[in-house]
């Protein structure tokens, strides 16, 4: 297991553990929506990779010719996806500062 497959379980637990004390492990939508803050932390972290991969510049190419740079499409998207990460703490009753990251041996 990667060092970044651990955090993301250990973010998971965290979250559950959290639900669990506000009791909202007992509702559909708010298990929906852990599920789409986790889903969401994995796009976030392929965007980061995009970024270091291939830079905050792209080059590109057409077939008449052209060429040059562009914005990495992928910094932009970033924010995006951060921006709905918090929304959705923020409608779990979670500040990511609550977060506290849970150990494997840790009760929830």
């Amino acid at each position: 297991m990667t060092e970044l497959e651990k955090l993301r379980k250990k973010i998971e637990r965290a979250l559950n553990k959290q639900m669990k004390e506000k009791k909202l492990d007992q509702h559909a939508h708010y298990k929906d929506l852990a599920k789409d803050y986790l889903s969401l932390w994995d796009i976030k972290n392929k965007l980061i990779e995009d970024i270091e991969k291939r830079g905050v510049s792209v080059f590109w190419a057409n077939g008449g010719g052209q060429q040059g740079y562009k914005k990495n499409e992928s910094i932009s998207e970033l924010l995006k996806v951060n921006k709905q990460m918090l929304s959705i703490l923020y409608d779990l009753g979670i500040r990511a500062s609550d977060l506290k990251v849970v150990d494997e041996d840790e009760e929830l």
